[in-house]
Order: structure tokens, then C-alpha cells, then sequence
């Protein structure tokens, strides 16, 4: 009894030193708010909650110290340790501008007192000395990092302060979070406007950068900016990107074509900028690229070579303008290229909630519309609604209170069809691109599927396509820019925390100026083994495994084996009721220490591996599965569970089954007949999974706020309604299914 009274005084005590005085009048008094901040922001950093950090999660730890550091008026302390954080973020200095702002403004004041200036004087002191410290490739973010809205950091600080009104005290959350946006606010209302300007000064010592209004022969403006180095004043190659996101990253792209030394092109789409026509996503890059490529080809600061580069749309738009080659395109760089009709706005044929939201994105005004983009708790609140109102598909713009034709456009097109195959090219076009390539994509790139539908129809169709694949533990960002330390929380092996501009850039000089093939580029396909620190190289995707692993939908508690086909055929059967958007979620225990959500899945879990297996490409396999409607869709992931007990997602596929055989022509099911179910177009990955794990497979149907609901009944999915969904969708999945997992031996 005494030990457990012990606990719990322990356990309050905790409790109330993670609870801080804070006066009633400081959400009032800014005086008494200045006072305050960097008492509270001392006492913070000595908290269990951040200490706790310091040892699960140190990205996060240094991030919230250097904040802390800057209220806490310890200048100096908050540079070394954003300086730590940069190191936590990314390998060789790649990430040496990151949150360069809030190191301006920390040098400011350590020279405001040490050298006795007015805070503009230090301010500019410790800006040029910063600016003048910075490799080139660093200097092209500086203008956007420095860039902060005033307005918005304004406005979260006083919804922060709101909180606190009539309260004598605050919690430790409340306060890391006042802290943070009293900082942003104090920063950027102090460094803006002027130093703006300083960079835009450094930026005309440096480049030179011109905007113009191209006409298209049907009469269209494109808005196009141009950048390049003042020192280069001979013809240089241009390197030239595709832009639906116009605004200051427009003048990013230039420059960092530039400090590379090449002229920077950077057009932006039709309806964009100085653009009054129709935005239309996707549909005229291939026609209006064209023109754009034959303009800067001939101008006087070109040398007529041209090459591309861009990622996710702007990966895309290259494949759409090599649907006709102009001669002086001598090479494109697309980088996590999405695949229109492949694997956006659809995946595998299944449309997803964020389509609408993307779509405003781009079209509500000239440029980009970040704030309603980046209003996640408006559109989460709206696909909800939709999951829960039981509407169609086609009804989630009116919900949203914005009606949408090209959402609804898109809907009427469920297969990949004519209206997609027009934008890229289809089939035989690509025996047309002769070409070099190089494709860059992640493991957690969403658009990797699309990435790599290029790169297998290049050469399916062009047995002698000059095309390389570089590939590694990546997201949608890294695989465009730089490989960060940790993506999805987990440290990536030191041998892929590379450069993709240096990369990229090394590319452009091997083929445009004769230079030499970048190191990395040893065959076809070059793609990181996690978990081995080492790259492997390889001519063909098909040889990124020696063989194959059978995993049958059997668990091992009932069989020898997993991967071993069943000795009698049996079948698991799931029930998916459509008229409950309430479901209690449903988890698995895959160890002591963590679980998976199983929720619509049914749960597979292999034997104790005996032995290290390097897993390296993509699942294959078939479902044979027998239905009580039309059509449903499949929801599959793969996890592995290491010997710590820890699980790791591997892979993971979705497919409406009625598209998995062909992508173009759909094909319902019959209702209680056994059909097969292709495993095609899953995500691609390369780990070595060490023994003493397992594997558990997870295969359900895919029900939930993030995607389209098929109910089965073989109407256009985009049209059915939860009046629709009938009597539970009935499944027997048959354990001669198996999920097929490639396999790398040396």
C-alpha cells in the first residue's frame, strides 16, 4: 500500500511540474507578456516532457530547444543548437539554410548588445555576415525562408493567449505552443520588410532574372521567368520547369538552375500568374511545352540545348511534353512524377478525397492558395462529412460548398481511357523518346507508382531506352531535393542521405556538357538496400530480386508454413457492412510493445523468419476470392515485426477489382463465383529484414473517408450512394491466394 501511495505522489508531483504560473494579466499587457515568455521558456527546457524527447525523438527535441533557447534570450545557445538540429535533419550541410531566419534574428541580437547597435544595424550586420557564409546551392531558399506571414503568426498567437484568459497557470503543451508562436511572430514582424529586401539586393548582385508573357499560336499566355548567374555571359544550356505552383518558388527553380550554371527557365501554366486563361491541370502541357521549348531554344542566352527537371506535376509535365520530342530537348530529369490517370487523382483506378483539395490548390487564384491548401481541419471536416452523410462521390464539391467541374470531369473518367492516355504518352508513343532519362523516386513517394509506370512502358516499348532509375528510402519531398536522415520517424542508412540536386545537376553536365556520368548511375536501376547501408545496381527491375517468396493467405498457428501452398483449399470469410460509418476500430497485438489497425482486414501472420531476407522490389500474386456483389476494393499492407517487436510497414496495394486485370476497360465480378484478383502496381521497396522477425499480411477492403466507397452493385462507383450498399459485402478469401514478396539474394 505505502509503495503504491508513493506512486501516485510521484505521479501528481509530475503531473504539477508540468503545470506553469502565468500571470492573468500577461494575455493583456504585452509588457508583462515579454517579461514573462523567457522565465516560462527557462523553466521548460528543464521539463521531464522535453527531456523525454531528448532520447525518442531527437529531431523533435532539438527543435523545440533552439525555440525555447531564442525566448529564453540564450542567442548564442539557440544557433549552436539549430546548428545540431540542421545536422539531425540532413547529412553534409544540405539543410544549412533551414529555419535560417530564426538565426538571423538571434545573430541580431547578440550584436544589438555585444556591439551596442539599434536592432535594425545588427539585424543587417548579422544577415550579411550569415548570407556571405553560404554555399551557392544554399543561398536559392533564403528569400522564402524569410518570407513568414506576419498576419497568420499574429493570429495564432492570439488564439494561443486566448486560451489563457481568467487562468493564473498553463500546461506544458499550451506553453511549448505560446512560446513558439510569440517567437514566429516576433521574428518575422521584426525582420519584415527589410530583410526582404536585403535579399532580394543580393539576389540582383547575383543573378539576373527576368519575367515575360509568352503567346501561344491559339493565342494563350504563359508567364515564363528567366534567371541566370551575372558572371555567365556566354549561351549556356537551359534548364527548364513546368510550374502549376506559381508564385516564389518560381524564382527558387531559376536560381538553382543557375548557381548550377545553366540559364533557369521556369513557365507557368495556362491560368497562372499573368495568365487569364482557362486552368485546366494536366491537359495542354504537352502542346503549350512544345512552343515553350522552341522559345528559349533561340534566344540570345541560350546555346540551344534544353533539358527539364521538376517533381510530382512538374515530373509529370515532362512525360507530357516528350509525347512529341522538339530536337532541342536533349534530356529530362523527371522526379517523382505523377501519373496522371495511374496513380492520381486515382490510384489503381480508386479516386481519393484529396483531389478536390488539390484542385482548389491550384485554381482558386492566380498563384497558389496556401492557406485554404493547408486548412487541414476544413478538409478533413468535409471528406468526413461526406463519409458520414452516405452521398455519392461525385457529391463531395457541393459539400465542400464549392461546386467543381474539373472534379466532376475527372470522375467521368474511371478507367484509364482516352481522356488520360492523351496527356503522356501511351503505349507505342514511348518507342519514340530516344532521349536520356533519369527518373528519381522514393519508397514513401506517393507518386511512385506513376514514377515507375514511365519508367516500365519506356522500356517495354523502347528496348534501347537510355534511361536510369534511381531509388531509395525517399518521400514525396526527399527524392526531389535531398535525402533526409529520418522519414516516417526512421533513420535511413548514411549511404542514402545524398544530394538529388547534386545529383541531377551532374546529370545535366554528362549530357549537356559532356562531363562525366554521375558515380552513383552504375546501371539502369540503382537502388539503396535499407537496412545494409549499401546501393545496388542492377539492368532491369525484374532483377532487383533472385527470387520469390510465396506468402498464402494461412496463418502460421494453423499451417507448418506460411509460405508453403495450403494442403486443403479453405477460405477466411469477411463481412464489410457499408451502412456503418460509426465502426469501432479493431487492432491486432503483434507483440508486447506494438500493434497494427486491422480494421475491414483480415489478419495473416507468418512464422519466426530463421534467417536475414533482403525483400527488394514489388508484391505480386493473386487473390482468388469469391463475392455476394459485383465489385469491391482491395485493401492489402505487409509489415514487418523485428525481433524487438517493433512493426515497420513494407508495402502496401489497393485496386478496385473490377479495373486489376486492365486498367482501361473494366470488368465486374461475378456475384458468388470464384474470381482472381492480379496484384499489380504495388509499392516497391528494398530492406533487409533481419531474423527473428516476422512478416504479417494484411488483406481487406478499402472503406474509409480518404477514398471513393464501391458498394458493389457495378454502377459508376463516382454515383453510388449508401442507399446502394444493400446487404454486407460478403468475402471468402481462398488460402491458395498469396501475396508473392521478391527476394534479393548476392
Amino acid at each position: 500500500m505505502k509503495i503504491k501511495i508513493l506512486l501516485a505522489l510521484i505521479l501528481v508531483n509530475l503531473i504539477q511540474a508540468q503545470k506553469f504560473y502565468f500571470p492573468k494579466n500577461a494575455v493583456s499587457d504585452s509588457a508583462v507578456l515579454e517579461k514573462q515568455l523567457p522565465m516560462l521558456a527557462s523553466k521548460m527546457m528543464t521539463q521531464p516532457s522535453l527531456m523525454k524527447l531528448k532520447n525518442t525523438n531527437r529531431l523533435a527535441y532539438l527543435d523545440n530547444l533552439f525555440r525555447l533557447q531564442i525566448v529564453a534570450r540564450d542567442y548564442k545557445k539557440s544557433i549552436a543548437t539549430l546548428s545540431d538540429y540542421r545536422n539531425e535533419f540532413a547529412a553534409h550541410n544540405m539543410a544549412g539554410n533551414k529555419f535560417i531566419a530564426y538565426e538571423f534574428y538571434s545573430g541580431a541580437k547578440i550584436m544589438e548588445t555585444k556591439e551596442k547597435l539599434n536592432f535594425h544595424d545588427a539585424l543587417q550586420k548579422a544577415f550579411n555576415k550569415k548570407y556571405e557564409s553560404l554555399p551557392d546551392q544554399l543561398i536559392t531558399k533564403v528569400g522564402i525562408a524569410v518570407d513568414g506571414d506576419v498576419n497568420a503568426s499574429r493570429k495564432l498567437l492570439k488564439e494561443t493567449l486566448d486560451k489563457q484568459k481568467d487562468k493564473d497557470s498553463i500546461d506544458y503543451g499550451s506553453a511549448l505552443a505560446l512560446c513558439k508562436n510569440y517567437l514566429s511572430y516576433k521574428t518575422f514582424s521584426q525582420l519584415k520588410p527589410q530583410i526582404v529586401q536585403w535579399v532580394e539586393l543580393k539576389d540582383k548582385e547575383k543573378f539576373i532574372t527576368e519575367t515575360k508573357d509568352l503567346k501561344t499560336k491559339n493565342g494563350n499566355t504563359l508567364t515564363i521567368t528567366i534567371v541566370r548567374k551575372k558572371e555567365n555571359t556566354a549561351p549556356l544550356p537551359v534548364i527548364l520547369t513546368n510550374n502549376i505552383y506559381a508564385g516564389p518558388i518560381d524564382a527558387v527553380f531559376g536560381k538553382r538552375a543557375a548557381v548550377y550554371n545553366y540559364v533557369g527557365a521556369v513557365v507557368n501554366t495556362r491560368g497562372k500568374r499573368n495568365s487569364n486563361d482557362e486552368n485546366n491541370p494536366f491537359e495542354h502541357e504537352s502542346q503549350d511545352l512544345y512552343e515553350v521549348i522552341d522559345w528559349v531554344s533561340q534566344q540570345p542566352w541560350s546555346n540551344g540545348k534544353v533539358g527539364m527537371i521538376g517533381g510530382s506535376y512538374l515530373g509529370f509535365s515532362q512525360w507530357a511534353v516528350v509525347k512529341k520530342l522538339h530536337p532541342a530537348l536533349k534530356t529530362i530529369v523527371p522526379q517523382v512524377a505523377v501519373g496522371v490517370g495511374i496513380d492520381y487523382p486515382a490510384q489503381n483506378n480508386i479516386f481519393m478525397s484529396y483531389m478536390l483539395q488539390w484542385i482548389n490548390y491550384v485554381t482558386n487564384n492566380k498563384l497558389t492558395d496556401e492557406a485554404d491548401f493547408n486548412n487541414f481541419k476544413k478538409w478533413d471536416s468535409i471528406n468526413t462529412a461526406w463519409y458520414k452523410s452516405g452521398k455519392s462521390f461525385r457529391s463531395l464539391d457541393t459539400i465542400s460548398g464549392k461546386p467543381n467541374k474539373i472534379f466532376q470531369r475527372w470522375l467521368d473518367h474511371p478507367g484509364y481511357d482516352t481522356y488520360w492516355q492523351k496527356m503522356v504518352p501511351y503505349k507505342e508513343d514511348f518507342a519514340n523518346i530516344n532521349i536520356p532519362i533519369l527518373t528519381t523516386t522514393g519508397y514513401y513517394d506517393d507518386d511512385q507508382i506513376g514514377a515507375l509506370s514511365y519508367f516500365k512502358s519506356h522500356h517495354q516499348y523502347n528496348k534501347t531506352a537510355n534511361h536510369y532509375l534511381v531509388i531509395g528510402p525517399y518521400d514525396h519531398g526527399g527524392a526531389q531535393s535531398f535525402g533526409y536522415t529520418y522519414v516516417n520517424g526512421t533513420a535511413i542508412d548514411p549511404a542514402a542521405r545524398i544530394s538529388i540536386d547534386d545529383l541531377a545537376f551532374s546529370w545535366f553536365d554528362y549530357i549537356l556538357k559532356d562531363g562525366k556520368k554521375p558515380a552513383l548511375l552504375k546501371d539502369r536501376i540503382n537502388f539503396q538496400v535499407m537496412n545494409t547501408n549499401t546501393w545496388k545496381h542492377v539492368p532491369t527491375l525484374e532483377k532487383m530480386h533472385t527470387s520469390t517468396l510465396k506468402f498464402y493467405l494461412q496463418d502460421h498457428k494453423d499451417a507448418p508454413s506460411v509460405f508453403n501452398q495450403p494442403a486443403q483449399k479453405n477460405f477466411v470469410k469477411q463481412s464489410v457492412d457499408f451502412k456503418n460509418r460509426d465502426p469501432k476500430e479493431t487492432y491486432r497485438k503483434v507483440s508486447k510493445t506494438d500493434s497494427v489497425k486491422t480494421t475491414n482486414s483480415v489478419y495473416f501472420e507468418s512464422e519466426v523468419l530463421k534467417k536475414d531476407l533482403i525483400i527488394s522490389g514489388n508484391l505480386a500474386g493473386f487473390f482468388n476470392v469469391s463475392i455476394n456483389k459485383k465489385d469491391f476494393d482491395t485493401d492489402t499492407y505487409l509489415y514487418q515485426v523485428n525481433p524487438q517487436g517493433k512493426t515497420f510497414l513494407l508495402s502496401t496495394h489497393i485496386v478496385r477489382a473490377s479495373y486489376a486485370k486492365n486498367n482501361a476497360v473494366r470488368q465486374l465480378l461475378e456475384p458468388g463465383k470464384t474470381e482472381q484478383i492480379p496484384i499489380k502496381n504495388s509499392i516497391f521497396i528494398s530492406k533487409k529484414i533481419e531474423k527473428g522477425s516476422k512478416l504479417v499480411l494484411l488483406v481487406g477492403v478499402n472503406k474509409n473517408p480518404s477514398w471513393q466507397i464501391n458498394y458493389g452493385t457495378g454502377k459508376d462507383v463516382s454515383d453510388e450512394t449508401i442507399k446502394d450498399s444493400g446487404e454486407p459485402l460478403e468475402i471468402k478469401w481462398y488460402n491458395d491466394s498469396y501475396v508473392e514478396i521478391p527476394i534479393y539474394q548476392e
